[in-house]
């Protein structure tokens, strides 16, 4: 008797091809039509260029760099104390990658229309593939405007932060043609609440902006702590202020910041986060002593905007594994894109993830237009409001998709659990939706021109009668100031869904503007697939995700 031929015990069947390799750009028709319609087409080589290499060797990089957590060292062998967070080489490609295709620098090095939108792009592909090596990409993009109002900091600082070249040694700045920078706010007794905060900095010689000051206190978060310098808040005698803190000082010795641990995570596993002390750390004033929120807030408004970034990737991610899987998978002989009830869910995540995506670069197109009030004002609104309503969203949809995929999305060799990890962190960060709520009442009470802009975009609906329904009652909803505070997540839904309408409406797609505002302004189901009758599900989804194989 041969035994050897009961070696293999079954052929491998009703399986999807793998989506290695693929270009992630090519296979999101709508990520092609919103950055070319807010003005990224000049771009569009550059975005399709990252789309194959988020595809392809990012992903890869991606799987082994959460595989292989960061650690930290807090001694040499010798028992000197060197602060050390190792990464996997993996990470450090996904970083390289990153940097020198221009992500944490283009909008500021290629100032034109469309420039925020094409990082925004590139930014959202990179993502799907690693999210973790986000966190020191967007603080570094983000800190420019912060820095640049500190003329002496910036004139040493910019050149370092804006070059495309990634340099991870653990050395002085000084050494380095190119740097990342982070952030360190939150302290434990204060959270949200920097005002709360207890690290103190005394002045070394001269107070005021641009002096050096020496910081004692803690950061009870401190994320990408090998990055080459922080913006942090200290107290001084006239209030909570704005700091820049390096991690070497200029005569090359290693700064007084001390990394406590690293912080055991949900998710973004492959991101060094950590508790952190300052023992006298050497840092220098950045704005105006005593205005540190208002300072650091610059950088805080772009990394909310990098949170809607991210948060849509993630849920592009999932759309694009589940609609394959669907596209490929048989059940009861019938492909599961075929039948209808998975076709009305596939159709519903489809439509959140391409609305999550057209606000996302609709921010970006009001960021390049920094001189129009206009703009300026109607972007200030929707950081708050797409920063709350997009990462909210983020969670349901991604569980969603994975269990369209059954437990092949519960795998770890799938990347579904890494994305629902990844989703929360995103919520919380900057601000957890209780705090975009109240930011978005903030602005909309508090600062001129805010609520003008909201309704000058969304104008009369388009012409369409029921999305001139839901602003007329969202105008009666801000006019009624009652008990307003507890009513503001209900709000801030409200103008995140009614921008949304708009912009997809704008657009000029029925297919997608019809389905949407049905299933969102009209009191559709409370979980996805529950699209009302009449929406062309199966075109929904051939245009979220055309069958690749490879």
């Amino acid at each position: 008797m041969n035994l050897h031929q009961y070696a293999e015990t079954h052929e491998v069947t009703n399986q999807p091809p793998s989506l290695d390799g693929a270009n992630l750009y090519r296979l999101d028709q709508p990520l092609q039509e919103w950055s070319r319609r807010y003005g990224a087409g000049w771009a569009e080589a550059r975005i399709d260029a990252y789309g194959a290499l988020a595809g392809g060797p990012l992903m890869a990089a991606g799987f082994l760099a959460n595989a292989h957590k960061p650690t930290f060292s807090s001694h040499d062998r010798y028992g000197h104390r060197i602060d050390l967070v190792e990464f996997h080489p993996a990470y450090h490609e996904l970083m390289r990658t990153a940097v020198e295709h221009g992500l944490p620098s283009l909008p500021w090095t290629e100032p034109r229309a469309g420039a925020h939108v094409a990082r925004a792009s590139m930014t959202y592909l990179h993502t799907q593939a690693e999210a973790g090596s986000g966190c020191p990409l967007t603080m570094t993009f983000a800190a420019v405007p912060t820095l640049r109002l500190q003329p002496e900091l910036a004139q040493y600082w910019l050149p370092k932060v804006l070059v495309r070249e990634y340099d991870p040694r653990n050395v002085g700045d000084q050494h380095k043609a190119g740097v990342t920078l982070g952030m360190a706010m939150t302290e434990k007794q204060g959270g949200t609440d920097v005002r709360a905060n207890t690290t103190r900095a005394y002045p070394v010689g001269a107070p005021g902006p641009g002096q050096a000051y020496e910081l004692v206190g803690h950061k009870w978060f401190c994320s990408a702590p090998m990055c080459d310098a922080f913006l942090t808040l200290a107290q001084t005698d006239k209030g909570l202020s704005c700091f820049l803190l390096p991690r070497h000082r200029p005569d090359d010795n290693r700064n007084q910041f001390y990394i406590q641990r690293l912080k055991n995570k949900l998710g973004n596993c492959s991101n060094a986060s950590s508790e952190v002390e300052f023992r006298g750390a050497l840092a220098w004033m950045v704005g105006e002593e005593g205005r540190g929120v208002p300072t650091i807030i610059e950088m805080v408004g772009m990394t909310r905007f990098d949170c809607m970034v991210g948060s849509s990737a993630l849920m592009r991610q999932a759309l694009t594994q589940a609609a394959h899987h669907c596209a490929h998978r048989k059940v009861g002989g019938r492909l599961l894109s075929e039948q209808p009830l998975m076709q009305n869910v596939l159709a519903d995540l489809a439509l959140e993830s391409e609305a999550a995506l057209a606000l996302s670069l609709r921010m970006g197109q009001a960021l390049d237009q920094p001189e129009d009030p206009q703009q300026a004002h109607f972007a200030r609104l929707l950081t708050a409001v797409g920063k709350y309503w997009i990462c909210k969203r983020a969670p349901a949809m991604i569980n969603e998709a994975a269990e369209c995929m059954g437990g092949a999305g519960y795998v770890e060799d799938s990347i579904l659990p890494r994305l629902y990890r990844e989703a929360p962190v995103n919520s919380t960060w900057e601000g957890s939706g209780n705090v975009q709520c109240l930011d978005v009442l903030r602005a909309l009470s508090k600062e001129p021109g805010v609520l003008d802009a909201l309704f000058a975009e969304l104008g009369d609906g388009h012409g369409d009668p029921r999305l001139a329904a839901h602003i007329g009652k969202l105008k009666g909803a801000f006019a009624d100031t009652a008990d307003i505070q507890y009513r503001a997540r209900q709000l801030t839904e409200d103008i995140a869904l009614a921008v949304q309408a708009k912009l997809l409406l704008e657009a000029g797609d029925a297919l997608v503007s019809d389905a949407f505002i049905g299933s969102r302004l009209n009191g559709g189901g409370r979980v996805y697939g529950a699209l009302p009758r009449g929406i062309d599900a199966e075109a929904l989804v051939a245009r979220a995700m055309p069958v690749w194989s490879a």
